[in-house]
């Protein structure tokens, strides 16, 4: 596969269009189903259980109901077993169920796994939230008034650089089959961005970033020596048992099973299946696959204690205020580093990660003990104005607190 000039406007980026909530929608009447309550039953699961399984069901019901042709949702908790539910179709031409355990693109999810990646060498001394990005990448982020000597860490772990990110999408349907599968290296994103002034004087404001990201992945290399994936693979993967989460790299398939998404190029225009493609992988803001049931024990060991020593959790912790764009659709929402506080209508807040790419959208929350965790999955999800946006954010934090408030 070859690479895309840095100058011709194809690749990356779905993620990035909203990155932490949205990516796009598919219209239709679709079927559901209420897998999980009969599931429950069958086990004999408790009436608490069984009110959080409805709960859950009719919250992935009315996700679907905004127009997503697939939903898949799962909460984890120390105190019971798992809820899943499932609704819609896996693809508009078969129309098979949802699969509870599909595998789907993470997209921005990925950067909570590079973020803790971060503070382990900062735990294990070979890296410092204040080291400057100069000094870890020399000679990398200069000119047109961007600075890598003024920029840190910490700048790019809480999207406080001010670099400004410039992602191209796909032009039109046969822009896409072109070019689904051309890659975009580490080195090409960053020198995107770096022919733009900055947004803002590093450390002043807040603007959400898949830059720095990128940045953060060429730091782990040139720390340890191997790239962030395999990184997160040796410290993350490997040692927690996610059995379903990779790296595709250039690979443009998903494991099975999995839901189709789907994606229109312009108004009016027909649905085209874009699955199958390169996608963000071989750089550090985005890139991973894995599962609800992967993503709820990846978020419930993080928050429990499990990957990160109690001083690098607390630092990991410490937020600040999200800019006004994202407060619109995320009320209350605080960035730390790599994770965002959200509060809970029982009191107290959730910590999680969203993103979106091409169709998909994951959003998740895991409580501040780790003892509870939802993650949900959208396929087949357009945008087509504003309203639609604040509809599926809302109906997103409301399946999340609804899950996690569910023992209080």
């Amino acid at each position: 596969m070859t690479s895309s000039p840095i100058d011709t406007p194809r690749r990356t980026g779905r993620s990035r269009r909203r990155t932490l909530l949205l990516a796009v929608l598919a219209a239709g009447a679709l079927t559901a189903g209420l897998l999980g309550a009969t599931a429950a039953e069958r086990h004999g699961a408790q009436p608490a259980m069984k009110q959080e399984q409805l709960t859950l069901q009719r919250n992935a019901d009315a996700l679907l109901a905004l127009g997503v042709t697939g939903v898949q949702a799962r909460l984890s908790a120390s105190d019971g077993p798992e809820s899943t539910a499932v609704s819609g179709v896996a693809d508009l031409a078969s129309r098979q169920p949802v699969p509870a355990d599909g595998h789907f693109r993470i997209a921005s999810v990925t950067k909570t796994f590079v973020a803790v990646v971060v503070l382990q060498l900062v735990a294990e001394g070979r890296l410092a939230l204040d080291d400057s990005v100069e000094s870890r990448l020399p000679g990398l982020v200069a000119g047109n008034g961007n600075d890598g000597r003024a920029i840190t860490v910490r700048d790019l772990l809480q999207h406080r650089s001010g670099l400004h990110d410039d992602y191209p999408d796909y032009a039109s349907a046969e822009d896409f089959r072109q070019h689904r599968n051309d890659t975009t290296t580490a080195a090409q994103t960053v020198a995107r961005a770096l022919a733009h002034r900055p947004d803002f004087a590093p450390g002043t404001d807040w603007s959400y970033n898949n830059t720095g990201y990128v940045l953060l992945g060429m730091i782990v290399e040139r720390v340890t020596g191997h790239p962030w994936h395999q990184e997160v693979q040796d410290r993350i993967v490997r040692p927690l048992g996610l059995a379903h989460t990779s790296w595709p790299g250039a690979v443009p398939t998903l494991p099975q099973p999995h839901a189709a998404t789907y994606q229109r190029f312009g108004d009016g225009g027909p649905l085209v299946d874009v699955t199958e493609q390169v996608g963000a992988g071989t750089n550090g803001e985005a890139g991973l696959i894995s599962t609800t049931a992967d993503l709820d024990h990846f978020f419930r060991a993080l928050l429990g204690g499990r990957l990160l020593p109690p001083a690098q959790l607390a630092l990991m912790q410490r937020t600040v205020p999200v800019g006004k764009d994202f407060e619109a659709l995320m009320p209350g929402a605080r960035d730390g580093l790599g994770l965002f506080a959200r509060p809970l209508s029982c009191g107290g807040a959730y910590w999680g990660h969203e993103g979106g790419d091409s169709g998909w959208i994951t959003a998740n929350g895991a409580t501040a003990d780790g003892s509870r965790a939802v993650t949900v999955s959208l396929s087949g999800v357009q945008i087509a104005s504003p309203d639609d946006v604040r509809k599926i954010a809302q109906a997103e934090n409301t399946l999340i607190d609804d899950a996690l408030c569910g023992a209080a």
